[in-house]
């Protein structure tokens, strides 16, 4: 599995296994925003949440996003999926020279005392919201669900994504205690049917595929029309060509200051 959401149910024992490969689009926004290899990866398993999460949207053109706040010097991060599988996100700060070419990144140092905001909408209404301190937390309090999350990256010292990937496992409201989400994972790089096979769940059956990758939603058109919205006498203070950079993706748009 490469750049996709698999989705896959076990009817005896009622739990569902939802797996997400986000290598390239994490690739894609590493790049575009410059990032070194501690923001890297901590933006690559943000998408992996993110693609995860995005198996429950219901609506044509839902977006989940996953926004996270830390007093940790990461800063947070905010990311997004799509009802077409379609990712992008960007974290607080792109350095971090205290990490950057240490290896792993140490969350508690990098991240520490964080809120994570999970929110499901369309354009013009929150369909819902919840915040808690962990995705975990947000699908047992928010979700009043018996799930858990497992994400996992590895960034190489110049930035390149290795991998980016996530796992959620779910018992369903019926179901009796499996003990599926007590399970612990030495890696998530391995074939599905290898993990399904830990997690006893040998009969589980593929329900749905969803490609992912990632896609931004600005154009020069909306920048455009971000300077042609301002007063007069701003646009007219403005240089004869303007630098709009999309702050989701990274991507800079240069429009001509009288071509608005």
């Amino acid at each position: 599995m490469k750049d996709c959401r698999e989705e896959w149910f076990d009817a005896e024992r009622k739990v569902a296994v939802t797996f997400a490969d986000v290598t390239s689009a994490a690739q894609a926004l590493a790049r575009g925003h410059l990032c070194g290899p501690t923001s890297a990866y901590f933006l690559a398993k943000a998408l992996a949440a993110a693609a995860l999460l995005g198996a429950e949207v219901s609506e044509k053109d839902e977006v989940v996003s996953v926004q996270m706040k830390c007093k940790g010097p990461l800063g947070g991060f905010n990311v997004e999926c799509t009802a077409a599988g379609t990712l992008r996100g960007y974290t607080e700060k792109k350095i971090l020279d205290d990490f950057d070419g240490m290896g792993k990144p140490d969350s508690k140092k990098v991240v520490g005392e964080r809120r994570v905001q999970v929110t499901r909408s369309v354009p013009g209404r929150i369909i819902s919201q919840g915040i808690s301190t962990s995705l975990d937390g947000y699908l047992a309090g928010s979700l009043q669900r018996k799930a858990v999350m497992h994400l996992e990256a590895a960034v190489s010292d110049d930035v390149e994504i290795l991998e980016a990937r996530g796992v959620m496992i779910e018992e369903m409201p019926d179901a009796s205690h499996t003990g599926v989400l007590g399970a612990s994972f030495k890696s998530l790089a391995v074939a599905q049917r290898n993990i399904l096979r830990q997690l006893g769940l040998e009969r589980a059956e593929l329900r749905r595929s969803t490609p992912l990758s990632f896609a931004c939603r600005c154009s020069s058109e909306k920048a455009a029309a971000i300077i042609a919205a301002l007063p007069p006498a701003e646009r007219e203070a403005l240089p004869p060509v303007v630098d709009v950079t999309c702050h989701m993706c990274g991507r800079t748009c240069s429009i001509a200051r009288d071509s608005v």
